[in-house]
């Protein structure tokens, strides 16, 4: 596995990483048994970054994951955790705390569940607009010098956003999401972070399934509820995926394996985040690792796929209006 660096502040990582949220059924039913082996086959693949979040089946998500490390040296993995989104009792989503006391009560509880002494990358879910992006900043870095954290990360802000929280302190990473279909953050994110030396981690890299053949699930789990799993969207969005086969099958190599292949060949500062939710799926995109893309097949990949071309939000409208990063 190549490796890759998280910024100039920040660690360096597996050039793709394992994103977890899909182990604890928020898209459909998984077993907790080949959870944990498909956790064991990336780290035997070489794959470093574990991403997950506290609200993620409510800590289900951490117990999982320091099950499946338990025994590996901690100096092998960095664990990325997100905190801050609120959940009730049924599941829902009810709101985002980002104060200074609920980001040190939340990584207390990180810490326990996860088993461990510290988190690599601590990053607030969602910009807290209650707030200022300084002060959970600030709560960040005091759990860094207390050495419970080791670098601050962001989660789906904007390039305003992310200025404020560097002159805080150094962020390491922005996760958001980025694909084929989810190029939004060229116009001003990307660039933004290239300017301050800061990495992206690239989540929803198939578009939730989208690309990867996991369309046939649409009305399953959180899919029900977005705009581009819908109707005609889902109609519009499925054809433009039926243009990157012949593509794929000129180089051999899978529809979810090429889109992966195009999110790495953006540039040695972002980092894929795998979202595999058994070892055949994982198999498929760690293949994607290995699999370089010529610039007249970049060429025909974005011209199957062009920016713009989806049909749909990524997410619903009271989830877009409360998303940071899509705000001019």
């Amino acid at each position: 596995m190549k490796m890759r660096r998280l910024g100039k502040s920040g660690p360096q990582v597996s050039a793709l990483g394992l994103g977890c949220m899909a182990f604890s059924g928020l898209y459909r039913p998984a077993d907790d048994g080949e959870s944990e082996a498909t956790i064991k086959a990336a780290l035997a693949a070489g794959i470093t970054l574990f991403d997950t979040g506290d609200f993620y089946g409510m800590g289900h998500n951490e117990m999982l994951l320091a099950r499946a490390l338990r025994g590996v040296p901690r100096d092998k993995y960095l664990i990325s955790v997100k905190f801050g989104a609120q959940r009730a009792p049924d599941g829902h989503f009810i709101g985002h705390d980002a104060s200074p006391n609920a980001v040190k009560n939340a990584l207390a509880y990180s810490l326990k569940r996860l088993n461990t002494d510290y988190i690599d990358i601590y990053r607030p879910a969602r910009l807290d607009a209650k707030v200022p992006i300084e002060d959970t900043a600030c709560a960040v870095a005091d759990m860094i010098r207390a050495g419970h954290v080791r670098y601050l990360g962001l989660s789906e802000v904007g390039a305003a956003t992310i200025r404020r929280a560097q002159a805080v302190h150094p962020v390491c990473d922005l996760q958001i999401e980025y694909s084929l279909m989810s190029r939004g953050i060229e116009r001003q994110i990307l660039p933004a972070l290239r300017e301050l030396g800061i990495a992206m981690t690239a989540y929803g890299i198939l578009s939730r399934g989208l690309i990867g053949g996991e369309a046939s699930a649409a009305g399953a789990g959180i899919r029900t509820r977005m705009p581009r799993f819908l109707g005609d969207n889902l109609k519009h969005n499925l054809a433009l995926v039926a243009q990157l086969e012949a593509v794929a099958r000129e180089k051999g190599a899978t529809v979810a394996q090429l889109a992966a292949a195009w999110v790495l060949s953006r540039g040695d500062d972002i980092v894929p985040l795998a979202g595999a939710r058994t070892r055949g799926q994982l198999a498929d995109l760690i293949a994607a690792s290995e699999l370089a893309l010529s610039p007249s097949e970049l060429s025909r990949i974005e011209a199957a796929i062009p920016a713009g071309a989806v049909a749909g939000d990524r997410y619903g409208a009271p989830q877009m209006a409360d998303l940071d990063s899509e705000k001019a």
